[in-house]
């Protein structure tokens, strides 16, 4: 057996440098199709989820912990079972689209019927338990489909193009166009219309503002959900997979093998997973309940946007010049450590005895800070973009090379099991503390304030907390070394028996194909 990381002359040059050409295997409509479907995934109002169901549906946050423990534990137990069918799934269709295709309307009717939750319980209290049993049954729901269609969307990124530089090139233009063009223009609109009402600019009726926000949540919710969700469907037609999977499906023993031999995956899990315990309050919810400026998300990044699509011609630059294990790190970290510096800055003047004074609570001081960060951060917006889902699916083209078989379904639940046994005893941890410090669920919709501790709390919770419990995650990620001859050699090993798969498949022989992938069996390189 040689060793992977053998150096002998095997290939040529050219095959060697295959990995550095600019080779084009998906077409125009598809790719237009992908930046659309990439841009869905963006085209929504969640990142108001929380206050939505805290303020709006008024749902206990004692009881939001009690369904947040349940759906956590679903949510892990479903990922192993939805995987190992996944992976066994061989169609005219592909192994992905199949599950892209038919949870479609599923999911999205799912959804609409989240966001018509405060209409279809009008009139319940926080404490309402029909309200909370359809919202843990609803969420129960949407976790299969979302696990099946998560899985799936991963797949079929890593299998749309054989080629890492064409892949390399969709991410970005996706990333790119998506940036340019307004992916967020949804919640940016829902963000105005969130401080138009606060700020009493609408006129409110005679139910208050308690309408005006129902009407806004619900009506941006229903809207996005269907547009998203036509945009999804039109590439999901219009998609294909061009890596071809092995004949025969992999084992549940050969797919977890496929995890522990893989040294980037099992870095990338690891380093998810320690990061995940980070725990992260809700920037927006700063936003309006202390500073009742929720645009200041918008306002804050007017400086940094043109800085956004600038970032993506940055990347060729970066990958040419440093590795990706330094990448991702810098990518992933830079946040956190600017965001030392914001806490800093908002402690000026704070009274930690009394929790009054503070820039934290002035929305102008914090206007210059934030817009500090912003423009820093994006100029590594791009990078963050590509990088993480690059090594994503250069460990899958490992798997491939290392095990003569493809199991992205498994390594992708592996890969996010992980991350979300952390993020789950996370999220209900912020959500516990949250009730622990007495927030006022009604403050909100009645125009009352939060306490002064309530305030500091809910600033430090989006600043410093996360970096001083969500940084362990640089650690793993040191030992990354898919980089150089490694990384030639695979590519050039995967071309040539690629070709001979596809030779074999297109002779119609399912001997031969048989024979080449027991022969790729025998003959992969291992330590």
């Amino acid at each position: 057996m040689a060793d992977e990381k053998n150096t002998v002359p095997q290939y040529s040059e050219e095959q060697l440098h295959y990995v550095y050409e600019n080779r084009r295997y998906v077409g125009t409509k598809e790719t237009v199709g992908f930046v659309l479907w990439d841009a869905a995934q963006s085209l929504n109002i969640n990142t108001y989820t929380t206050r939505f169901i805290t303020n709006i549906v008024k749902i206990d946050l004692g009881y939001q912990t009690i369904q947040k423990t349940i759906n956590s534990i679903w949510d892990i137990v479903n990922d192993i079972f939805m995987a190992a069918i996944v992976e066994k799934t061989r169609t005219r269709w592909g192994k992905f689209r199949p599950y892209l295709l038919g949870l479609a309307i599923p999911g999205c009717i799912a959804t609409l019927l989240y966001w018509f939750m405060p209409i279809l319980f009008s009139g319940t209290t926080a404490m309402s338990v029909p309200k909370l049993i359809f919202y843990i049954m609803l969420e129960i729901l949407r976790e299969g489909v979302g696990t099946f269609q998560s899985i799936a969307r991963t797949g079929m990124l890593a299998t749309i193009t054989p080629h890492p530089v064409d892949r390399t090139r969709l991410i970005t233009i996706a990333n790119f166009a998506s940036g340019t063009f307004g992916e967020k223009l949804p919640e940016q609109i829902m963000t105005v219309i969130l401080d138009l009402i606060d700020n009493n600019v609408f006129k409110a009726g005679k139910n208050g503002k308690e309408s005006q926000y129902l009407m806004a949540f619900v009506g941006m919710g229903a809207f996005t959900t269907l547009v998203s969700s036509g945009m999804s469907f039109w590439f999901f037609m219009n998609s294909k997979e061009r890596i071809m999977q092995s004949v025969q499906t992999p084992s549940v023993k050969d797919s977890v093998k496929s995890i522990i031999n893989n040294k980037p995956v099992l870095l990338m899990t690891l380093s998810d997973f320690l990061a995940g315990f980070g725990i992260s309050g809700s920037k927006s919810d700063y936003y309006i309940d202390v500073l009742h400026f929720a645009s200041m998300t918008m306002v804050a990044g007017i400086p940094a946007a043109p800085l956004s699509p600038i970032s993506f011609s940055f990347v060729p630059w970066f990958r040419r010049r440093f590795s990706s294990r330094f990448l991702y790190i810098v990518s992933n970290e830079i946040g956190s450590i600017l965001y030392v510096f914001v806490f800093l800055f908002g402690c000026i003047g704070f009274n930690p005895k009394t929790f009054k004074g503070g820039l934290y609570r002035n929305k102008w001081a914090m206007l210059v800070a934030m817009a500090t960060w912003e423009v820093i951060w994006t100029l590594f917006y791009g990078l963050k973009s590509v990088i993480g889902t690059e090594l994503y699916n250069e460990s899958m083209d490992y798997c491939e090379w290392k095990n003569g078989y493809r199991t992205e379904a498994m390594t992708s639940v592996a890969k996010g099991l992980a991350a979300k046994v952390a993020q789950s005893v996370s999220g209900v941890v912020t959500t516990a503390l949250k009730k622990l410090v007495n927030y006022d669920q009604d403050a909100y919709t009645s125009g009352k304030e939060q306490p002064d501790y309530v305030k500091f709390y809910l600033f430090a919770m989006f600043t410093i907390i996360p970096v001083l419990t969500g940084s362990f995650g640089v650690i793993p990620m040191l030992f990354y070394d898919l980089n150089g001859k490694k990384k030639e050699m695979m590519y050039a090993e995967l071309l040539e028996r690629r070709k001979a798969a596809s030779l074999a498949a297109s002779d119609g022989d399912a001997d031969a194909i048989a024979e080449l992938e027991e022969r790729l069996k025998a003959s992969k390189l291992q330590k």
